[in-house]
């Protein structure tokens, strides 16, 4: 005859797994973005790293009383949300994924210079894309980013005020890194991008000098090493992607806006 308890470890062991239980007790975060997200350039001339996955990563692993985690970088260089549905990607690559504690969201660029009438197409685009998560990953906690610094003061301000009302829209928690990193360019205004230049603009007499850093026809310097050469040059400054330096900025601020939500979770 079966008893009460045996019949309650058969419900018990019915029950599904919390997400993170199905993959090894991981909490499993994941990134969506753009070039600013993924880094590909950066990887490119310093695939060791940290890119911007592993320093999340590993800054998570260091708080000893957080439970580990997973970092999934799912960034694509000029990718803008509308793209991310029509390209396919989405329901590829996105949508199959398993066990995502944690989504972190960070458009809003290229759909700046890719949708017509951007200031009415792209929190509906936004809007779109949290519903999709919600209904792929239900479980998991969504989180609209603020893009860095990047265009003029006056633009990144019209996209972030844009995100911030989606956020607001949706009820999801907004996580704004623009902050930070304009904070962190205080100490130097170009400190967090890398510089990517065509050779052909370099001046006959130095382009020796600048041989171990072209890539493609162009010169890629992840930090200011050239600068008392080049920095006169018209452009020289104008790529404003972030080199590894930026990735860690956006790293230590994404580590510790989690660890306060991963906190709050534990709570009993």
């Amino acid at each position: 005859m079966s008893t009460p308890r045996a019949w309650f470890l058969v419900a018990l062991l019915a029950l599904p797994l919390p997400a993170s239980a199905e993959e090894g007790g991981k909490l499993r975060i994941l990134l969506l973005g753009d070039s600013t997200t993924i880094g590909s350039v950066c990887r490119r001339i310093d695939p060791d790293g940290p890119h911007l996955e592993g320093v999340i990563q590993q800054l998570l692993a260091a708080e000893a009383d957080l439970p580990p985690v997973e970092v999934l970088n799912q960034g694509q260089d000029g990718d803008y949300i509308q793209r991310l549905f029509s390209s396919g990607r989405y329901d590829k690559e996105i949508r199959p994924l398993k066990g995502v504690d944690y989504v972190l969201i960070r458009y809003g660029l290229n759909d700046n210079a890719k949708r017509e009438n951007f200031e009415d197409t792209f929190p509906k685009d936004y809007a779109e894309l949290i519903e999709r998560v919600r209904n792929d990953f239900p479980q998991a906690t969504i989180l609209p980013m603020t893009i860095i610094p990047y265009l003029t003061p006056e633009r990144d301000e019209v996209i972030n005020q844009l995100i911030r009302k989606v956020a607001e829209s949706e009820k999801v928690p907004l996580f704004d890194v623009y902050s930070r990193y304009q904070a962190e360019l205080k100490h130097g205004p170009n400190m967090l991008n890398y510089r990517r230049y065509p050779l052909d603009k370099i001046p006959g007499q130095h382009r020796e000098l600048a041989k171990p850093f072209v890539r493609d026809g162009q010169v890629v310097v992840m930090d200011n090493r050239l600068d008392a050469h080049f920095q006169s040059l018209p452009g020289w400054f104008g790529d404003r992607h972030p080199n590894l330096a930026g990735y860690h900025v956006i790293g230590d601020e994404s580590a510790k806006f989690l660890a306060k939500l991963i906190r709050a979770k534990q709570k009993p």
